[in-house]
């Protein structure tokens, strides 16, 4: 893009607004919070921002429920994670040697098989992932596509691996949710 420039590491600094609403003494809506989400982890690879976790399904509406205590991918058992994460550029780190560490920083190292291609890995989730900005390539055994701004994958607990080969940042939403196999 003419006139904009490109700064390596633009994705440490994507930090999102969480919003939460609720009932008050007298029964009606009221915003109970609203501020940056305090609970990121920031990578070499990525910025996940964790926005919000249910602990059962279905939640009662008013259920103390919130943000979780740690940055990670698999949501409790019955549960679900709400993120939202800005991908870097794989040029701007090691991705081969990397992912797999920062996998296990997510809580989802037992995810990785070393047999396997760089990236990939299967968590016990179904996720649904729509990009933000920017485009993402998501890999399988069997074939990869392109996502873009708009875009949507139900990934339902499959191997795959994600990879950013633009110069900027792949912002997505995803739902991770608790499955059995």
């Amino acid at each position: 893009m003419e006139g904009s420039t490109i700064m390596a590491g633009e994705h440490r600094e994507f930090q999102s607004r969480l919003i939460v609403t609720a009932l008050d003494a007298d029964g009606r809506s009221t915003f109970v919070s609203d501020g940056p989400t305090t609970d990121r982890l920031v990578a070499d690879g990525y910025t996940r921002n964790h926005l919000w976790q249910a602990t059962q399904v279905p939640t009662p509406v008013m259920a103390p429920n919130g943000p979780g205590g740690a940055s990670i991918i698999p949501p409790p058992p019955a549960g679900y994670n709400y993120v939202i994460t800005a991908f870097a550029p794989d040029s701007e780190w090691d991705y081969e040697g990397g992912y797999a560490r920062i996998l296990a920083e997510s809580g989802a190292g037992d995810a990785v098989d070393p047999t396997d291609a760089p990236g990939m890995h299967t968590t016990d989730t179904i996720d649904i992932v729509t990009v933000i900005s920017g485009e993402a390539c998501v890999l399988l055994d069997a074939g990869e596509t392109t996502m873009r701004q708009g875009d949507t994958i139900i990934q339902r607990g499959t191997k795959h691996a994600w990879r950013n080969r633009t110069d900027r940042p792949c912002v997505v939403s995803a739902v991770h949710i608790s499955v059995i196999r």
